[in-house]
């Protein structure tokens, strides 16, 4: 792992979860230049931000909206018909429970969760970002994800998501929790585009069991990304909302792979 660039004192060991004021000044941990463009991990008071090209996509100050991302998914399993694993319990062996994909690791709220609950199988996270997973494994955010990746479940695949879908060894899977933009209208390059298009959303069914539940996080709802999901031939085509302290809700979609 390269070294962290910071300009101000190493990080404190101060919960990363913590309340930090709005005009609290932030400071940059770590810049780096990828394939994909910029990404930035900065500090503002007790809480953590990724930047990635100037956009700013998530923080440690809440992680509501990724928890829910991950109950929504395994509460429309539970309720689907036909897919692997569906019923399972924590009792089960770990093979016999749903096997579960994450599209971006980000803070790593909704990885820590998942790993929480002991109703999943196999746990995947698809994170294309080099530093992302630099600042998890022993790096800053490894308060929040350390114990998740200290589980046998789970594995962290470094990959482009749309390449891993595309890639006909990976999966199957049971639930596809894709949080990887602000939304499938506000993408953060211009190459993730193609995930919310026709193609990818035929890329997520394919790697989906029948009576599979996708799921996408969006700091907005989208009416055009529901009509695309029932074109891919997804039912059961919904959105719920996120609360949030702030302005206007997140929202997850939810949608089904047809048994």
């Amino acid at each position: 792992m390269s070294a962290f660039v910071s300009s101000a004192s190493p990080v404190s060991s101060a919960s990363p979860t913590g309340p930090t004021a709005p005009d609290t000044a932030p400071v940059t941990i770590d810049r780096r230049q990828g394939p994909y463009g910029e990404v930035v991990l900065r500090r503002r008071g007790g809480t953590y931000e990724i930047i990635a090209n100037g956009c700013f996509l998530m923080d440690t100050s809440d992680g509501r909206s990724e928890r829910l991302l991950v109950d929504a998914a395994r509460l429309a399993l539970t309720g689907s018909s036909g897919t692997t694993g569906t019923g399972a319990t924590g009792d089960a062996a770990p093979a016999a429970r749903p096997a579960l994909l994450i599209g971006g690791l980000g803070v790593g709220f909704s990885l820590a969760h998942a790993s929480a609950r002991g109703d999943w199988g196999r746990i995947s996270v698809v994170e294309r970002e080099e530093a992302v997973i630099d600042w998890h494994r022993g790096g800053p955010l490894d308060a929040i994800s350390g114990p998740a990746l200290a589980d046998p479940r789970v594995e962290i695949v470094r990959a482009d998501l749309i390449a891993h879908l595309l890639d006909p060894a990976s999966g199957p899977y049971d639930a596809l929790c894709l949080d990887i933009d602000n939304g499938p209208d506000w993408t953060v390059t211009e190459d993730n585009r193609g995930l919310y298009a026709p193609a990818g959303l035929a890329a997520c069914r394919a790697r989906l069991t029948p009576g599979g539940v996708l799921a996408v996080w969006s700091a907005q709802p989208s009416a055009l990304f529901e009509h695309a999901l029932r074109n891919a031939g997804f039912s059961s085509v919904r959105t719920e909302e996120v609360p949030v302290a702030r302005g206007v809700p997140d929202v997850v979609h939810l949608a089904l792979n047809p048994s």
